[in-house]
């Protein structure tokens, strides 16, 4: 009986040739004429069905008939089509002693031994959880990972990378044991990361399956958008401190001092871009007591135009934090400078300020659900507002500018909140 009280199928249990007379079976039931019949037993085999009932078959030749009229030692009948009875046949070859434990252990000794269709089902998922078992370990490791570990087993990405089980376990081991010390910090080379945690300088190239992965998980402990080309996959791999190369990663400043190349733009009043490799080196000797920081380089550019030297400092984003705006900003605040952000009030810019608190501390410079409704209120009526797009996110430096955004369904830029920003920057309200 099955665990839900149904008759158990009829399976082939193990057999010897013993047991059945292989030769006088090979001559009543092992004839090509038979072979379809004998197929068809098989076939309920391996689904798991019992052998019982009537198989049949069209447009049977006359030597499949008497092949038929052979075996039951009678007529099969008239028609078109070739009907047998199973418990007919299985009821001759134990009469017979051809093969005493009837036609199951018969097509066995004939076709060799049948494993159920189900448990060959079973076997394999079983082996396909195995392969996922690493992603259990990275979650109890990093809780904040689930969501990603779920989907990762969910759409199959693994399994389409690894191929086989045993393939995709080994990816995942090598993607778990990357993923369990990410992010990087301080950053370091991504070739040199791979060779000390993969085994291999070159196990998170481009378009390998451990990087596939791991670069998906990448993006979701940062928060790192969606995106697609070279430059993108770099500053994807910088969001954790994995570096391609410490020139490509830079950070638009504004006004800082420490160095002499930064005293004399500070100076001039000209934004400065500075690359990783510089303030790994040598980074500013001096910090402020206020940095501010904007999303977009239009404000900087405007408050370089609008104020020269007189500006406080200023860095810029750019967008997602790079490797190079991430350590300029930890160095900062290291050195007691207080950091204040404002971006876009969009879900784009909410995410980008999300990541960077993940990884920085700030407080809100005008980027509050209060700043925000004011911000609507004082749009101007001649311009179209722009509707809200994207995926909702969190906002846990004021957990009322998600509901307010979402309430509202309007974005605002921060290029239109820039009278008040370079205001807050001359120091006047």
């Amino acid at each position: 009986m099955t665990p839900d009280g149904h008759a158990a199928p009829a399976v082939a249990q193990p057999v010897t040739r013993a047991t059945v007379d292989v030769p006088r079976l090979r001559r009543l039931l092992g004839t090509p004429e038979l072979e379809w019949l004998v197929e068809r037993v098989r076939g309920r085999l391996v689904a798991g069905q019992p052998l019982a009932g009537a198989v049949c078959l069209a447009a049977p030749t006359p030597g499949q008939r008497s092949a038929v009229e052979r075996l039951l030692a009678r007529p099969p009948g008239g028609g078109r089509s070739l009907t047998v009875r199973l418990e007919a046949v299985d009821a001759v070859l134990r009469r017979s002693g051809t093969s005493p434990d009837g036609l199951a252990a018969a097509v066995t000794a004939l076709t060799g031994p049948v494993t159920p269709l189900a448990r060959i089902r079973a076997e394999e998922d079983a082996a396909w959880d195995r392969a996922h078992a690493p992603l259990d370990a990275l979650v109890r490791d990093r809780p904040e990972l689930a969501d990603w570990a779920a989907r990762v087993r969910d759409d199959g990405l693994a399994r389409r990378l690894g191929r086989t089980p045993d393939s995709v376990h080994t990816l995942l081991t090598g993607v778990r044991a990357a993923l369990r010390v990410l992010p990087a910090d301080p950053a370091v080379s991504l070739a040199a990361f791979a060779a000390r945690v993969l085994g291999s300088a070159h196990a998170l190239d481009d378009g390998t399956p451990h990087a596939t992965l791991t670069l998906s998980g990448i993006r979701a402990l940062t928060g790192f958008a969606d995106g697609s080309g070279v430059e993108w996959r770099r500053e994807a791999w910088a969001s954790a401190g994995l570096l391609k190369d410490e020139l490509s990663s830079t950070v638009l400043t504004l006004n800082l001092r420490g160095t002499p190349a930064l005293d004399w733009t500070a100076d001039e009043g000209e934004p400065a871009v500075l690359t990783l490799r510089q303030l790994l080196r040598r980074p500013p000797s001096t910090a402020s007591p206020v940095v501010r920081i904007c999303e977009n380089p239009a404000v900087l550019a405007a408050a370089a135009d609008a104020l020269g030297p007189a500006c406080p400092p200023l860095i810029c984003l750019q967008g997602q934090p790079s490797a190079a705006a991430l350590a300029l900003l930890r160095h900062l605040h290291g050195k007691g400078s207080a950091l204040q952000y404002h971006g876009d009030f969009d879900w784009g810019g909410l995410r980008i300020a999300g990541a960077l608190l993940r990884r920085v501390t700030w407080r809100p410079w005008r980027y509050t659900a209060a700043d925000y409704r004011a911000a609507l209120a004082g749009s101007d009526s001649r311009l179209e507002p722009r509707p809200l797009t994207g995926v909702p996110t969190r906002t846990p430096w004021d957990p009322d500018l998600a509901e307010a955004l979402t309430e509202a369904g309007i974005r605002v830029e921060e290029e239109r909140e820039l009278d008040l920003l370079l205001s807050d920057l001359r120091g006047r309200p």
